[in-house]
């Protein structure tokens, strides 16, 4: 195989890759906990926070609340990691590209 070829190879599969990488980012996960839901996006970014205004909550269920946000925003995060994996998975550990 010649340069020029794995050349043109390996740019196909860069493009390939932010292909997917861009679809990712793009995405919007859900992560819920009890009455919270946090929405981010592939990035992780935080996009909304949703709190069910049916549930009244004390001053004493602050504490609680706190860790339901933890769970949530933690679910949604390790939703952006599996499809990270099954999507960018196949290109292998190449280091220093995301």
């Amino acid at each position: 195989m010649n340069i020029q070829a794995m050349m043109k190879q390996a740019q196909s599969l860069q493009k390939e890759m932010m292909k997917a990488k861009e679809e990712i980012d793009k995405t919007e996960f859900v992560g819920e906990s009890s009455f919270v839901k946090i929405k981010i996006n592939g990035k992780k970014e935080v996009l909304k926070i949703e709190i069910d205004k049916q549930e009244t909550i004390e001053t004493d269920d602050i504490e609680m609340l706190e860790d339901m946000l933890v769970v949530a925003i933690n679910n949604a995060m390790n939703q952006v990691d599996e499809m990270t994996e099954k999507k960018m998975g196949k290109f292998g550990n190449i280091p220093g590209l995301f």
